[in-house]
């Protein structure tokens, strides 16, 4: 018929060229001067007035803002928009809540059958309505409906392409059909997808032809697999910006290829000749250690670890390094290691399994290391030493990356590794050396990469290096630089911890109110993104705000949210030791005899991890504020004096000239200048062993 209508239509309109005819149809009619316009589906207020008439209609008393208003959203969104099925989803009020409807919409053909029986029959079902459209389509529109249906989340023409060499006519008519939506993105791309209602309904036509379907499952795996491979290099680029963002836009599908491969494979897979891999797992390898690195950047890490997880369920590691299976096996176990780290506790890598595992990863990528320990991400294989090692092991261990990856690596490797070195150099003793040189080394490489995640750990690992020596304006600038770039490249889970460092310099200034606003916003992000580690930082730096206010109740509540948290990680040495030490303010302000030996075990910690002098001189300087809150003000006085030899030439903080106001007037009050000058003498030149045994020698008392 719609030829017949085309042809009368070009007919009027070659006799009668003022004639204007207004046609509907379920595709354009196709001649000269035809304008189309598609009626799209309702938006979401049109929608949800239609179902509400309808809803009425069937049952007046129905109130739809007290029964199930945002059941109703949901309704119209899964149906669509299409008009039909939200009269036909209104009409089933007779039977059911909003709220019931919406949770049986997978079922939607055989929910929604409830149609007037005065109107044409394709217009009383929801799959009448379908199957009208469907028995129009011609056999090669159909074959491709079958074929897109594998697709999750929308796709674009070269995908369809993968699937059917010759897809364009055909994708064409279903989109003339209403069958298939095209949209236009960034870039001048098409992109396509298919409304829920019709990828139903195609998913069911394709169940019918095994074969096609089976086919078109694998040309997507593949066509998604080459994609992720392709992105993963790009992604650690100049290049990554436009890379990411087709990442995400197939994110779907991605996932979608990953269940295939990896959540449909056999539990456990049946033992793989030697020499061989299992076809399931080959697939999957791909597909994770593409995705590795974007799940990492991206904050699904997650996610990404519970892919991995799965794919090593999928075989056993093989002993021997000549098999081919060996090496995708350890890459997979150091990514399971560099995922599952931020979710797990270091009492639960303690477990002699976990130690075994991870002293078998460090051995096979770094003993000695070679090509395999210089890039991602085996070039990680330092931190597994984490577990095992004093710091000053793993600092060398990362001595060894560092140099294996200039053997073996690239630019990035390099630059890596090299910040990984730099920002553990910062934390430990012996004034940072060498850190300026790596710096510089750093930018240069940070610019030749392009890699925005590279440089915004670069520029933050010089706010903390100017931080450290007191340089606030400079650590600050650097901190925004980091900032601004972990927003650009979208690596959420650093931008809550760049807000709280910027929030802790505001503290160390003195300005209070701007260090809150900035906890504010980190606190915000981290809840946004769910990033546990920066949650507590933020707790912690609260506590210290409050603390400097004098509101130790609310400094007490912060510590304790602080340390829930902080059960369930596993924070570095320093950060536990500067814990541990705000706690022991908290209990002298508290009036707490504990004081005293809490700070002491802070200390000490700070001391046995191998701290940088700014965290044990802050550890020393909370000793002595601890000792005078316990009224011993000539032992305070010493440690504070012990404590001026350990800084250097480490200017202090707004709230550290505070500390030692008060320390000293305390002392004065009770010894007189000459017993605090005294005192003073005392303490000057003790190394950090000597205060520990003062300290100690008190609690013995």
């Amino acid at each position: 018929m719609i030829d017949a209508a085309a042809a009368l239509a070009e007919t009027l309109l070659t006799g009668c060229p003022q004639l204007r005819v207004i046609a509907t149809s379920r595709e354009p009619l196709g001649v000269p001067g035809e304008s189309v316009r598609p009626l799209e589906p309702l938006p979401p207020d049109p929608a949800h007035r239609l179902f509400a008439e309808r809803a009425r209609a069937v049952r007046p008393d129905v109130d739809l803002t007290r029964d199930g208003g945002a059941a109703v959203d949901e309704i119209c969104r899964r149906l669509d928009g299409l008009p039909l099925a939200i009269e036909l989803a209104a009409a089933r009020l007779r039977l059911l809540t909003p709220r019931q409807i919406a949770d049986r919409l997978d079922d939607r053909f055989r929910l929604l059958t409830s149609g007037s029986r005065t109107v044409l029959p394709r217009q009383q079902t929801l799959r009448a309505v379908v199957d009208w459209s469907w028995d129009l389509l011609d056999p090669t529109e159909r074959t491709l409906l079958r074929q897109v249906s594998v697709f999750a989340g929308g796709w674009d023409l070269a995908a369809a392409e993968s699937l059917s060499p010759r897809a364009a006519d055909p994708l064409g008519a279903l989109v003339d059909k209403s069958l298939v939506v095209a949209t236009p993105v960034e870039g001048g791309e098409m992109r396509y997808r298919l409304l829920e209602t019709i990828h139903e309904y195609a998913t069911e036509r394709a169940a019918e032809t095994p074969e096609l379907l089976a086919a078109a499952e694998a040309a997507h795996t593949a066509h998604f697999t080459a994609l992720a491979e392709a992105a993963e290099p790009k992604l650690r680029s100049a290049e990554q910006l436009p890379w990411i963002e087709r990442i995400e836009r197939d994110l779907d599908n991605i996932r979608a290829a990953l269940h295939r491969t990896v959540g449909t494979a056999p539990q456990p897979p049946a033992p793989a000749a030697r020499g061989g891999t299992p076809p399931d797992e080959a697939a999957a390898h791909r597909l994770v250690f593409a995705m590795g690195w974007f799940w990492w950047l991206r904050n699904y890490r997650p996610e990404g670890l519970t892919w991995v997880a799965r794919t090593v369920a999928l075989g056993d590691d093989p002993d021997d390094p000549d098999d081919p299976r060996y090496w995708p096996r350890m890459r997979l176990r150091m990514l399971h290691f560099f995922l599952e780290v931020e979710s797990r506790t270091l009492g639960d890598f303690q477990e002699p399994e976990a130690l075994a595992l991870a002293r078998r990863v460090r051995s096979a990528f770094g003993e000695p290391p070679g090509p395999e320990g210089a890039r991602f991400p085996g070039l990680l294989w330092p931190f597994t030493a984490y577990l095992t090692e004093e710091p000053a092991v793993v600092l060398t261990l990362l001595d060894e990356a560092v140099a294996n990856c200039r053997r073996h690596g690239e630019d990035w490797e390099v630059g890596v590794s090299l910040m990984f070195r730099t920002h553990m150099v910062v934390d430990m003793p012996g004034g940072m050396p060498g850190i300026d040189e790596d710096l510089a080394e750093l930018r240069v490489l940070a610019r030749r990469v392009g890699d925005r995640w590279m440089g915004a750990q670069i520029a933050s690992a010089v706010g903390e290096a100017h931080m450290l020596r007191g340089r606030t304006d400079e650590a600050g600038e650097a901190y925004e630089e980091a900032l601004r770039l972990a927003r650009e490249v979208g690596a959420h889970a650093e931008s809550p911890f760049l807000l709280a460092r910027m929030a802790e310099l505001a503290y160390h200034t003195g300005d209070m109110e701007a260090a809150e606003k900035g906890l504010d916003e980190a606190a915000r992000e981290a809840e946004r993104y769910r990033v546990r580690d920066s949650g507590v930082f933020v707790c912690f730096l609260r506590a210290g705000v409050a603390l400097y206010r004098g509101e130790v109740a609310e400094a007490r509540a912060q510590l304790e949210e602080a340390g829930r948290t902080m059960t369930t990680g596993a924070p570095p040495p320093h950060f536990e030791a500067a814990f541990v030490g705000l706690s022991a303010r908290v209990e002298a302000y508290e009036g707490r005899a504990s004081a005293v030996a809490t700070a002491t075990r802070a200390l000490r910690g700070a001391r046995d991890a191998q701290c940088a002098e700014f965290f044990v001189s802050g550890l020393g300087e909370c000793l002595a504020v601890v000792l005078s809150a316990a009224d011993e003000p000539a032992p305070a006085v010493m440690v504070m004096a012990a404590v001026e030899g350990w800084r250097t030439e480490l200017p202090r903080s707004v709230p550290s000239l505070r500390d030692v106001r008060e320390v000293t007037d305390r002392a004065v009050a009770a010894l007189g200048p000459s017993g605090v000058a005294a005192a003073r003498a005392a303490g000057e030149g003790l190394g950090v062993d000597e205060v520990l045994a003062l300290a100690e020698g008190l609690g013995d008392r």
